[in-house]
């Protein structure tokens, strides 16, 4: 595996494999990776004939409030997954690379009815950090194929929408979630919690569970739901953002009627901030 860092260097080695007719699968990350990249990184190598990764701490999309200079940068542990992954390049540049006019980033891409809800009301702009920085790297590595996690179920939704909504010839995919043994989904922020704390998290995915459980021997009380998982996950310590039952094609809030349904939730555990889903279709 190959390591670039400037966008010209990038694109000259996607622009060579695509002119011998090899398909090209990316795999958008900011680092710290762990076995749920793996599998999207699997994912991409069955989909695409070279893989290309990325990563980049794109601070467009961290908030006033969150410490974008806290974020784990472990790019030698990262090359070596990557490696072992079977990753043909690694697109890992700085922040002058991707915005070399600084913070006058002038061009923004906003998802509107995606990207101030649930999460996005709680990190207000991430959304349309993500969305910018997407289109930006899809404009730079121009490959055929996207992998993204379900486990962060908002932003799948916010790219496959911004992909579709700009006529973006990139195929998105969405890669299951991986989780540990007791339910709880990898995630880079994982490493924040204690080990007391660790053993609380496997709530969040009980409480998921539990709700999809629900749906799906017909409970259309979504509010009572919501209140059940909520107060379960407080009980657990934690501090909870949201739980919520939306419609899983656009996040928006369903009726009885509704058949394909996503749980979601993010809650608050001492330094870590954890986001999960279920979906689930009701009979």
């Amino acid at each position: 595996m190959d390591t670039v860092t400037t966008v010209e260097a990038v694109r000259t080695r996607a622009q060579q494999w695509r002119a011998a007719g090899l398909r090209i699968a990316f795999v958008p990350t900011m680092g710290n990776l762990h076995a749920g990249h793996t599998s999207l990184l699997a994912a991409a190598r069955y989909r695409g004939d070279r893989v290309i990764a990325s990563i980049f701490v794109n601070p467009l999309q961290f908030g006033p409030s969150e410490d974008y200079t806290a974020y784990p940068r472990t790019l030698l542990e990262d090359q070596q997954l990557l490696q072992e992954a079977r990753c043909d390049l690694l697109f890992a540049p700085g922040v002058t690379d991707m915005y070399p006019h600084g913070g006058d980033q002038r061009t923004l891409v906003v998802v509107r009815g995606l990207s101030d809800i649930l999460c996005g009301r709680f990190r207000p702009g991430h959304f349309d950090g993500v969305a910018t920085v997407v289109a930006k790297l899809f404009g730079i590595v121009a490959p055929d194929v996207a992998v993204f996690g379900e486990k962060d179920y908002q932003q799948l939704l916010v790219v496959r929408h911004m992909t579709l909504d700009l006529a973006l010839p990139v195929d998105i995919v969405g890669a299951p979630t991986v989780r540990a043994p007791d339910g709880l989904a990898l995630s880079s922020r994982n490493r924040y919690l204690s080990a007391e704390e660790r053993t609380r998290a496997a709530v969040i995915h009980q409480s998921l569970s539990q709700a999809v459980a629900a749906l799906y021997d017909g409970d259309t009380d979504h509010a009572a739901l919501e209140r059940a998982g909520s107060l379960m996950l407080e009980r657990a310590g934690m501090i909870v953002d949201y739980f919520a039952i939306r419609n899983a094609a656009d996040l928006t809030e369903p009726n009885a009627a509704c058949s394909d349904l996503v749980v979601l939730t993010a809650v608050r555990l001492g330094r870590a901030r954890l986001i999960d889903n279920l979906r689930t279709h009701r009979p």
